[in-house]
């Protein structure tokens, strides 16, 4: 079974290598595609890219950054594994547990797997608690709106089948990326699964992008979503 590795990356030249060598050694457990859509990077990153190309597939290059939903849409079309498996650039989630992802769909004939940092014994860094709150509040909304039980609506390392992109038209350019699936997928008859995952997350100061509004745009996209699309 071929797997698709997606990865959005938005001035990563800190992490961009050591994060696709980590990728590669995958390939001895998994028939990896690897696959990158940079959304306009302004720093070294498409240099270290062009320079190591023997460490990925494919390279899409969007001139404007348009945000993560954009770089992963243009990724999406790019992909040719049966399943997907988007992957952060930055290595807060962790790819030796892509098999960890990978086992539901072959075990239980899932159709989308999330990884989710709220599950399971795995090593979490301790970082911002207003972010966990806004999750929290954030993936609760999700559930009493769908009447599905997710606990990590908001997770960055999910998989799902490729075919099931025939039945949603994703539209979002930002983090609402995350929302949006989520809510698409929820009105889908799909068999949907999470397991636990570990979680490196990043401060402001190491890179994290997201900030408070993001958490203002997702409550308005799980409400448009819901409603109205």
């Amino acid at each position: 079974m071929k797997i698709s590795i997606l990865i959005p990356t938005y001035n990563e030249e800190a992490y961009i290598l050591h994060m696709l060598k980590k990728v590669n050694e995958q390939k001895n457990k998994l028939d990896l595609e690897i696959i990158i859509s940079d959304d306009g990077s302004t720093d070294q990153t498409i240099s270290l890219l062009n320079n190591n190309k023997y460490l990925f597939d494919k390279l899409i290059t969007n001139k404007k950054n348009q945000g993560k939903g954009g770089a992963l849409k243009n990724g999406l079309n790019n992909c040719s594994g049966e399943i997907i498996i988007i992957q952060d650039a930055d290595l807060e989630y962790n790819p030796e547990e892509y098999t960890d992802l990978v086992n539901p769909f072959l075990k239980n004939n899932a159709d989308v797997v999330y990884g989710s940092r709220f599950l399971g014994n795995k090593t979490k860094r301790v970082l911002y608690f207003k972010n966990r709150v806004a999750n929290f509040f954030l993936t609760l909304l999700v559930n009493l709106l769908t009447n599905l039980n997710f606990t990590d609506v908001e997770t960055g390392f999910k998989a799902f089948k490729k075919d099931i992109l025939k039945d949603i038209k994703l539209k979002e350019n930002s983090f609402t990326f995350e929302i949006e699936f989520t809510m698409k997928i929820a009105k889908l008859n799909k068999k949907i699964y999470e397991v636990g995952i570990s979680y490196n997350g990043r401060t402001v100061e190491e890179g994290k992008k997201i900030k408070l509004k993001d958490g203002f745009l997702a409550l308005f996209c799980i409400l448009k979503y819901r409603f109205f699309n």
